[in-house]
């Protein structure tokens, strides 16, 4: 069994790449273990990001290689995490 702590993101602070994944995964309304774009825009929204439906758009457009609407692989989470790191500004950390 995994224990995960609570993750309160600010997006001015630094975070490793679990603590993302584990922050963004409180957004998985339905508990399947994707991430939608409905779900991605609530994520943004608690981050109080400016227009996050347009935002969690753009990150599917990137993210989302087999066009599913879903954020359901590795190679998907990653795109989502340069995405973030990139476009958004969070300082996203392997360590």
């Amino acid at each position: 069994m995994a224990i995960m702590r609570c993750v309160e993101v600010h997006p001015n602070e630094e975070m490793t790449v679990d603590e993302f994944k584990a922050w963004l995964h409180r957004y998985d309304s339905n508990r399947d273990g994707q991430i939608s774009q409905d779900e991605l825009k609530e994520a943004l929204h608690g981050l109080r990001s400016w227009f996050p439906w347009w935002k969690a758009r753009q990150v599917m457009k990137e993210a989302d290689s087999n066009h599913d609407g879903l954020i359901n692989s590795p190679k998907e989470m990653e795109k989502l995490i340069h995405f973030a790191q990139q476009r958004l500004h969070l300082k996203i950390h392997d360590w």
